[in-house]
């Protein structure tokens, strides 16, 4: 059967000479995998160029439960990015999104929150004049919550860090993976702060880096067979 969705392409492969394979995060199905067919060749009614990561795209697709891979029919973009394909650091950023959202993400299922989240979150980063550096954290403690390992809790005098581990701020653990005081701190801030006012949250460019690779640690923590994160080099470099 045919459906229209709106989808975020989250993976974009060239398959033989004129064909794309595409991982697209659906507002109906959930992930989903799609080939279409002619979009390289020269007089290609669909342009590739539709289909790069994170495009916010509306698409009509052939669609079986039971099939791994279908066919995309039609493309068309949702929304045409004003500021993030000019602007360095919120291209790292997009990409840094994209990617861990195409490496945690698993579901073949509706899950209508998780679209939200993921469309309002690369809306935000195109729409936004505020300093950008620390969406990709916010991000990544937002997205924990959908996969099932939101952190607990929050920084005080009585549970000044957090635990990797346990997913939870307390006094100082017997292992070694937690947090340190400074960053737990910034961690709970970011916690108990929107999306949209996280600009407002201080750091330097250090602290910004270790609670990057600590969080990354916590994914690996909390999701079996994590793969290794690429896209964060790139977003170091460019942030700092």
């Amino acid at each position: 059967m045919l459906i229209k969705t709106r989808g975020i392409v989250l993976r974009s492969v060239k398959y033989s000479e004129t064909s794309i394979i595409c991982d697209i995060f659906t507002e109906l199905k959930g992930l989903r995998t799609y080939i279409i067919s002619g979009v390289r060749s020269k007089n290609a009614k669909v342009k590739a160029g539709l289909l790069q990561l994170m495009s916010i795209v509306d698409i009509v697709a052939y669609h079986r439960d039971d099939k791994e891979m279908t066919r995309l029919k039609e493309v068309k973009l949702a929304h045409v990015y004003q500021s993030i394909p000019f602007e360095i650091k919120k291209g790292a950023i997009g990409l840094f999104l994209v990617e861990l959202a195409q490496k945690t993400i698993r579901e073949r299922e509706e899950n209508e929150r998780l679209f939200q989240f993921l469309m309002n979150s690369f809306l935000f980063l195109d729409q936004t004049t505020h300093s950008v550096g620390n969406i990709h954290l916010h991000f990544m403690l937002e997205l924990a919550s959908f996969l099932g390992f939101m952190p607990s809790g929050e920084a005080s005098g009585d549970t000044p860090f957090f635990d990797l581990k346990e997913g939870v701020f307390s006094a100082k653990p017997s292992h070694i993976h937690f947090l340190n005081e400074e960053s737990s701190i910034l961690m709970s801030f970011l916690l108990l702060t929107s999306q949209k006012d996280s600009h407002i949250i201080k750091m330097s460019r250090q602290n910004r880096k270790q609670l990057l690779h600590d969080l990354l640690m916590y994914y690996k923590f909390h999701l079996e067979n994590f793969r290794e994160m690429n896209a964060h080099l790139i977003l170091e470099e460019v942030l700092n």
